[in-house]
Order: C-alpha cells, then sequence, then structure tokens
C-alpha cells in the first residue's frame, strides 16, 4: 500500500518484539498496545506474529494498489473507505485503488491496521518492529511510503470473533518493589492520583503529582545502573514517577518502586497526556526477604 499520511507518528510493530536480548543491550519493543494487534491480526486471518502499523493519534492514510482486507483496532478512530464510513473491530474490504484514511481517536492513544498478509518488511533480531530508539527495524512510515504486504494467509477472514473489549479506568496493577525501601512512604504510589504528562512516548510516559521523599538515609544515595522491564516504575530525583513502555531502555539508574502488571502495559500504552492514573497493589510474587539489596 501507499502511504498518503502518517499522522503524528505511524511505525510498524508486531505483538512479541525482541524477547531474550536485554544481555546484549536490545530491548523488547514491539507494539505498545499487543493485546489490540493480536486483535487485528484475527480479524484479518493473520498468523500471531503478523507485523501491522500503531498508529498515534489518527491521521493515517493510504490507498491499495489490489483489493486488501484491513482491521481497524486499539484506540476508537473513525475509519473510511473510499469516502465511506467503516467499522472499526472487524474486517474491511478496501477495494483496489480506494483510500483507507483515519481519524482522530475519541479515547486512547493509539490505533492498529492489520492488513490480511501483513506488514512485509524485513525482519531485524527475529521481530519486524521498530524500536525508535536503537534505531532497529524498518524506518518509521513516512509519506510516499510503499509498505509492502505479505502472501495471502492460509487461515480464512473469521466469521465472528468475541475478545471482550480492552479496560479504559485508567487503573495500573502493580507489584511493589524491588526498591520501594528507597522511599519514605511508598504506599503514596497507591493514595495519589497521578496526571498522565505530555512528555510520553513509546519508551514511557512521566507523571505529575506529589513528590515521592526518599526515605532516610537514601536521600542523597546513588544507585549503579540495573535491569529494567516494560512497566517499571521508576523514580527520578524530582520524585515523580515514570511509567516504562515498549521502547524502554534495558537499564536504569534511578529506584524502581514498582512494576505494573504486564497485561496492564496494555492498557498503559492507550494513556493521553491530561489522562489520571492510579496504581492498585497486588501481592509479591517473591517475599521481601528474597529482594535484591
Amino acid at each position: 500500500m501507499r502511504v498518503l499520511a502518517t499522522g503524528p507518528r505511524t511505525t510498524v510493530q508486531d505483538v512479541a518484539g525482541r524477547p531474550g536480548r536485554a544481555d546484549l543491550g536490545v530491548g523488547v519493543s514491539g507494539a505498545a498496545d499487543r493485546r489490540a494487534l493480536a486483535l487485528a491480526n484475527r480479524l484479518v486471518g493473520n498468523p500471531a506474529d503478523a507485523a501491522g502499523l500503531e498508529v498515534t493519534l489518527g491521521g493515517f492514510a493510504a490507498t491499495f494498489p489490489t483489493t486488501g482486507v484491513v482491521a481497524v483496532t486499539g484506540a476508537p478512530a473513525p475509519v473510511w473507505v473510499g469516502g465511506r464510513a467503516a467499522d472499526p473491530f472487524r474486517p474491511v474490504v478496501v477495494p483496489a485503488g480506494s483510500e483507507l484514511r483515519l481519524g482522530t481517536p475519541s479515547t486512547g492513544l493509539r490505533t492498529y491496521v492489520a492488513v490480511r498478509g501483513g506488514i512485509a518488511v524485513e525482519p531485524v533480531l527475529g521481530s519486524r518492529s521498530t524500536d525508535v530508539v536503537a534505531g532497529l527495524g524498518p524506518a518509521v512510515v513516512a509519506e510516499d511510503d510503499e509498505v509492502p504486504v505479505g502472501p495471502e494467509p492460509a487461515d480464512p477472514v473469521p466469521w465472528v470473533d468475541l475478545a471482550p473489549p480492552p479496560r479504559t479506568d485508567g487503573v495500573l496493577r502493580v507489584v511493589l518493589g524491588p526498591r520501594d525501601d528507597w522511599f519514605a512512604d511508598p504506599a503514596a504510589l497507591l493514595r495519589t492520583t497521578w496526571t498522565v504528562t505530555g512528555d510520553a512516548d513509546r519508551v514511557g510516559f512521566r507523571l505529575d503529582g506529589p513528590e515521592l521523599a526518599r526515605a532516610e538515609g537514601y536521600a542523597a544515595a546513588e544507585l549503579p545502573s540495573e535491569g529494567v522491564v516494560r512497566g517499571s516504575v521508576q523514580v527520578p530525583p524530582s520524585g515523580r514517577p515514570t511509567v516504562f513502555l515498549a521502547d524502554h531502555p534495558v537499564t536504569g539508574g534511578y529506584p524502581v518502586i514498582g512494576v505494573v502488571l504486564d497485561a496492564d502495559t496494555d492498557v498503559a500504552g492507550q494513556l493521553r497526556p491530561g489522562e489520571t492514573v492510579r496504581f492498585r497493589a497486588e501481592p509479591a510474587a517473591v517475599p521481601a526477604t528474597n529482594r535484591r539489596t
């Protein structure tokens, strides 16, 4: 398909990204809302590892030289095919020569476009995802790009998909630690209603709210860089948390007060600047006495 417009940013992503390479300094990347991309792929009969497009705040448009089948999921953006309104969250036929266009979503941040056959760019280290920090994978999609689409998959387009609607309540389940002991009142993370700031991208987003003060003895402490994962809630010297998303660094030098459950990082990937967030505590997977010191 030929790209006519990209909106604020459009990238190629798959669901799995590049796991298992943090020791080489390679982050996982992949879709910020993996659940939404997986649903889009199912709706067009693609295999689970097919790549699609992640569109930030709508504005994407493309034409198809041959008839294609697409599905649009994630942040609910208006969809037009050949100038006529089409439904998101279901397979849609785009006739040859017609234009697919997305408007601005009413809620959420990232909309996903799956094309039957998948986006057939060359994989890098086992993934077709664009890592905007490391510069791995295909370039960020640009106007006038010719985006390759793969061959017809073996599975048919399903008649129906019964996926439950995504959560949009702004509540992120979190396991406190491993560095919650660095803070005078780590439970303040849970009591506070935080606001997503404009400092937000695929790496993560900063939150605004009261300062999370350091515990006695840790006020001027330095933490050697240590591994971080998707969903890590890191607290820099400002005392305001940062939540890491798909393109997070593999290490960080600020204490991690908690880690968002992996499933809820898809919810986090749809939060817009200005929206509010609350954290809900979940039991730790290991006893506090077994944490690294």
